[in-house]
């Protein structure tokens, strides 16, 4: 199934210039949208020179500034933030460089805020040769939590925050949400062969649910997305391919997409019991391969990586893309 080729317009993904590799670059105007959001925006008993530093920056995104006049300790901290923010990325080069050091190093201090849009910007660009709907509907569990509900063979995923901004709405699925611990409830569609087409134009709407189970175009398209998204950021090209279970007496290694599915993988690598219930909160289980071998740290060469996506106990979904950069066997030698 296909989708046309604008979509997730919210990401600010036209506000970024391109290196040759079609990496993003931070603009002036890119600056200008983080400085439009409500939580930079100057509030009503700002004082002058706060409203000052603002208008600015607007006018001038990367000039030099100091918070330091500001009369409010609150507001000189989150300005102090921001530019930090702002100069790390911009002494890194592209996005996706100074998303990596930001997870190589130590994130403690930057808003969450400000690493999900930097996230969101890069799986855009990642997905921009992605033309299936069920993988890029995958790819935004990159960076927006989903609630999961399991029924007669679906594993259904849906947008927490769009089923929390649809409490007043009930229907079929609203009362499967419910049942299965999301509430509130919520009437939202499944992502289907018939309304695939149109996943674009409803893209930055998050109102589709995804079905990942097994033998479903949602299983692969999860695929799909974390391929596009390790060869864009990594440079390197892997397969991947869904599987109902780990059989594997040569088990080496794995990466869980989140902190669940890390806790149930490492449970399970080591020998440990793991009860059923607590078993059956992995989603999604697929093995990787590298297409160069040579990249790979020697242990785990000519062997398959292990991926697993679990929910927690209140089924929640909250993929961490992060631990693809940390957690998979690359040298760092090149």
């Amino acid at each position: 199934m296909t989708a046309p080729a604008e979509f997730w317009t919210a990401s600010g993904h036209q506000l970024c210039d391109r290196d040759a590799a079609g990496r993003l670059l931070p603009t002036p105007d890119l600056w200008r949208a983080f400085l439009a959001r409500p939580e930079l925006l100057p509030p009503e008993e700002a004082c002058a020179a706060e409203r000052a530093l603002h208008a600015r920056l607007l006018d001038a995104p990367l000039a030099v500034a100091d918070p330091a006049l500001l009369a409010d300790a609150d507001a000189r901290e989150n300005w102090q933030v921001f530019l930090a923010f702002r100069d790390r990325v911009q002494a890194a080069g592209t996005l996706e460089a100074a998303w990596c050091g930001l997870y190589r190093g130590d994130v403690r201090g930057v808003p969450p805020l400000f690493l999900q849009m930097l996230t969101h910007l890069i799986v855009r660009a990642a997905c921009a040769g992605v033309s299936d709907a069920f993988a890029l509907r995958a790819a935004e569990l990159f960076w927006r939590p989903q609630r999961a509900a399991l029924t007669q063979g679906a594993t259904l995923l849906a947008d927490t925050e769009y089923l929390e901004g649809q409490g007043a709405r009930t229907g079929a699925l609203g009362r499967l949400l419910a049942e299965a611990g999301a509430s509130p409830l919520a009437e939202i569609e499944v992502l289907s062969a018939a309304n695939a087409p149109g996943y674009a134009a409803r893209s930055d709407a998050h109102d589709l649910a995804l079905d990942i189970a097994e033998g479903r175009p949602g299983q692969q398209g999860l695929a799909q997305a974390l391929e596009a998204f390790i060869v864009h950021l990594l440079g390197e090209a892997v397969q991947i391919r869904p599987v109902p279970v780990i059989e594997d007496a040569n088990w080496t290694w794995h990466v869980g997409l989140d902190p669940e599915a890390t806790a149930i993988a490492n449970d399970l690598w080591q020998g440990r019991d793991v009860a059923q219930a607590r078993l059956a909160r992995i989603l999604w289980l697929a093995r990787l391969e590298f297409a160069d071998p040579a990249r790979v740290l020697a242990r785990a060469r000519e062997r398959p990586v292990y991926l697993a996506l679990a929910m927690d106990a209140a089924q929640q979904v909250r993929m961490k893309p992060q631990n693809l950069l940390t957690g998979l066997p690359l040298r760092e030698d090149g």
